[in-house]
C-alpha cells in the first residue's frame, strides 16, 4: 500500500510563499499521477493542481493559476507544490493525492495545515 507523508505546511502573511512536499512511500511506477487537493475551513475538499509521471504535464485549478506551481523529483519519489503571492482564502488542509486512472485518486497523504494571516 502506497503512502504518502506530506511537508511544508505553517502559518505565512498574506503575499508570502511555502513548499509543500511529499514523499511517496516507494518508488512510484510510470502510470502513476501526483497532484494536490485541499480542505478550506467549513467548505468541501477542492482540487488544486496535478502532474504527469514524467512531469511534462500539469494542470491547475483557475484559483492558484499563475501562482502555483507543481513539480516533482521521482529519483526521490516526491511532489512539491510551491506557492506564491498567498492569499487568506488559501487558508486549508493540503492533501496530496496519487492515482493510475484518470480522474482517481487513490492515495491520500494525511494532510497539512497551510495558514495565511497576518
Amino acid at each position: 500500500q502506497l503512502q504518502l507523508v506530506e511537508s511544508g505546511g505553517g502559518l505565512v502573511q498574506p503575499g508570502g510563499s511555502l513548499r509543500l512536499s511529499c514523499t511517496a512511500s516507494e518508488r512510484t511506477g510510470s502510470s502513476l499521477r501526483m497532484g494536490w487537493f485541499r480542505q478550506p475551513p467549513g467548505k468541501e475538499r477542492e482540487f488544486v493542481a496535478r502532474i504527469s509521471w514524467s512531469g511534462i504535464n500539469t494542470y491547475y485549478a483557475d484559483s492558484v493559476k499563475g501562482r502555483f506551481t507543481v513539480s516533482r523529483d521521482n529519483a526521490v519519489n516526491t511532489v512539491y507544490l510551491r506557492m506564491n503571492s498567498l492569499k487568506s482564502e488559501d487558508t486549508a488542509v493540503y492533501y496530496c493525492v496519487a492515482g493510475t486512472a484518470v480522474g482517481v485518486w487513490t492515495y491520500w497523504g494525511q494532510g497539512t495545515q497551510v495558514t495565511v494571516s497576518s
